[in-house]
């Protein structure tokens, strides 16, 4: 496998991010951070991918945090300066037009839990641990945690996990509504893939517009979140993409999208 922090793969409308530092649980450094950086750009201009997968590399760890030694460098400034870097990472993330799967094969702890956050949805393995652990080590979350997890699972739920700091299993996840499945281990890459191809023959229009309704539409009230689904689905009935989902639907045959 490649040395690279993060390994970027592409194969049939579907990409691929492995976060790669198993020696040390896939934890982010700022070396990864700028990799994960670049990808996105990638990504960003690639308008053949219709679905992300990220994942972590090895058995053990999505990802684990961030990296200790890193964190005992930084000063008021220079942490802020990472809070708002990586922030401004995961709402590119969020922000995407495809819908992304974060594939959660281990331990998904403290930043790792802020990604996953970030993502349109989130398989776990029946072996994984998450958490919001940064409470343990006098210190909050720095890259969206406190505002995405309050956002998924309401504020008590989140206040919870945040002050107390504790690691939560897969099934607890699922039961809080962090996580959208649990399988197997050996299910986890097969399941996510079944998610992205499906995900992948759809409208890359309709895809777009339809994240865009739900992401702008909860964050803010119901009269101007229905504004915003009526110009989306305006802009959705401007592309060919619709007239050819509707003529295939009439025809009784599968549409072929070619997201104009």
């Amino acid at each position: 496998m490649s040395t690279e922090p993060v390994i970027l793969e592409k194969s049939q409308r579907i990409a691929t991010l492995t976060f790669n530092r198993p020696d040390v649980h896939n934890a982010m450094n700022v070396e990864m951070a700028d990799c994960l950086d670049r990808a996105l750009t990638d990504i960003e201009k690639d308008r053949e991918v219709r679905a992300l997968i990220l994942t972590g590399a090895g058995e053990r760890s999505f990802m684990s945090g961030a990296d200790i030694n890193e964190m005992l460098k930084r000063t008021p400034l220079t942490a802020v300066e990472s809070s708002i870097y990586r922030q401004g990472l995961f709402d590119r993330l969020a922000g995407l037009p495809i819908p992304s799967i974060a594939a959660l094969n281990g331990y998904t702890f403290g930043i790792g839990s802020e990604l996953a956050l970030a993502c349109t949805f989130r398989i776990a393995s029946a072996k994984a641990k998450l958490g919001q652990l940064e409470i343990n080590i006098g210190i909050i979350p720095g890259a969206g945690g406190t505002q995405r997890l309050l956002r998924l699972i309401g504020k008590s739920r989140a206040a919870e996990l945040i002050l107390s700091g504790r690691v939560i299993s897969a099934d607890e996840a699922l039961a809080l509504g962090m996580v959208n499945k649990v399988v197997p281990p050996e299910e986890l890459m097969d399941e996510s893939l079944r998610w992205a191809a499906d995900f992948a023959q759809k409208s890359p229009v309709a895809m777009k517009y339809a994240l865009q309704a739900i992401n702008q539409g909860a964050e803010v009230d119901l009269a101007r979140g229905l504004k915003i689904e009526s110009y989306c689905i305006g802009l959705c009935f401007s592309s060919q993409d619709a007239k050819e989902g509707v003529k295939a639907f009439l025809e009784k045959r599968k549409p072929s999208y070619n997201g104009e």
